[in-house]
């Protein structure tokens, strides 16, 4: 098995209100290991954003650890990209202005960074809209935009939020195709949550399913396919699809 780059063990998180405590997490633990892809699936509400959240140090459990390669994560993990719900792609600026936001804002911007980008930009299609204002560009050009701003960081670890959900369906799948192929391409290690069941099985190596909350981790299913050349495309259409589907739409409509 591949060394985990990420770990959690027994990670316990509660929200603290006026009205009342409210228990979001229970002993979640699993790995991460270097190069996969993890998709995370749960009932609605149930916490997988909350685990993400954890795990970039937005919030801190209250009982439990998070490791990445091996020790506590710092107070701001450099190591770490967050690919959101929206593309938060900022009118006023160019294409390729945004994508160099993120190594603006942290100060590190070098002729390296700046060749790995225009390297990005020409390999996945977005080099001749350098100069464009994001409203030029599609749905799933925004998006790739959005990716290459996060690859720019060279992140060890993805982070990924439900980044499709504003898609229409027919966009959501093309989209999800270009990022899955993008992150495996460029050898990233991923986390997706997702309450997509075909868009869980499609993208990942291994699909984690919740219960409802406090959420716990139910199962974990190894995806195997049977495909030498994999995309996320590709998958929806081998032979072994359908069982993985019902096999998670059971775990997530059991309550046992």
């Amino acid at each position: 098995m591949k060394k985990p780059l990420l770990e959690l063990t027994d990670v316990s998180l509660s929200y603290h209100t006026p009205a009342g405590e409210t228990d979001a997490l229970s002993h979640i633990s699993f790995q991460v290991p270097k190069g996969s892809f993890i998709a995370i699936v749960g009932p609605s509400g149930c916490g997988k954003s909350t685990i993400l959240n954890l795990i970039c140090g937005l919030l801190k459990p209250e009982e439990g650890q998070i490791l990445l390669n091996g020790t506590s994560l710092p107070e701001k993990p450099e190591h770490i990209g967050y690919m959101l719900q929206k593309d938060h792609l900022f009118e006023w600026r160019s294409v390729y202005k945004n994508i160099l936001l993120g190594l603006e804002t942290q100060k590190r911007i070098t002729p390296k960074k700046k060749a790995y980008i225009d390297r990005l930009m020409v390999t996945y299609g977005l080099d001749s809209f350098r100069k464009a204002r994001p409203s030029q560009l599609s749905g799933g050009m925004r998006q790739r935009a959005a990716l290459i701003r996060t690859l720019a960081l060279e992140p060890e670890l993805l982070l990924l939020d439900e980044p499709f959900s504003a898609l229409d369906y027919q966009t959501r799948l093309q989209v999800s195709d270009d990022i899955g192929t993008i992150i495996r391409r460029e050898g990233k290690t991923a986390v997706l949550v997702t309450h997509d069941i075909s868009e869980a099985i499609s993208m990942a190596d291994t699909v984690i399913v919740l219960t409802r909350r406090p959420a716990r981790v139910k199962t974990i299913i190894d995806i195997d396919l049977g495909l030498a050349e994999r995309t996320p495309l590709s998958s929806r259409n081998a032979p072994l699809f359908k069982t993985y589907f019902n096999q998670i739409w059971e775990e997530l409509n059991s309550h046992a």
